[in-house]
């Protein structure tokens, strides 16, 4: 199993960003897929996610109307659309599957002005 996160960057307020989540070892509308992210200093804190088969999707509060979380499962890859970013979406954004507890190795997103 392999999950590898692109598309961070440095953006100003307002900006916008697309993660993507390659994954390789299974089939990700199988299973329950989420971003998660860590600001500087802080723990992890969840995102968003979208759950397997029909893809019902969910949100933090915090990102709510500003991301979006969608798949292709033909590309097998996650992707996190994030619009309108603030300064304190800043941090490493992973994608996880929780049923094993899978996760990769992160894309920084650095929101400045």
């Amino acid at each position: 199993v392999q999950l590898e996160e692109s598309g961070g960057g440095s953006v100003q307020p307002g900006g916008s960003l697309r993660l993507s989540c390659k994954v390789s070892g299974f089939k990700i509308d199988n299973f329950s897929m989420r971003w998660v992210r860590q600001p500087p200093g802080k723990g992890l804190e969840w995102v968003s996610t979208i759950n397997a088969g029909y893809g019902t999707t969910k949100y933090a509060d915090s990102v709510k109307d500003r991301f979006t979380i969608t798949r292709d499962k033909f590309a097998n890859t996650l992707y996190l659309q994030l619009n309108n970013l603030k300064i304190e979406d800043t941090g490493m954004y992973y994608c996880e599957r929780p049923l094993g507890d899978f996760r990769g190795q992160g894309t920084q997103v650095t929101v400045s002005s």
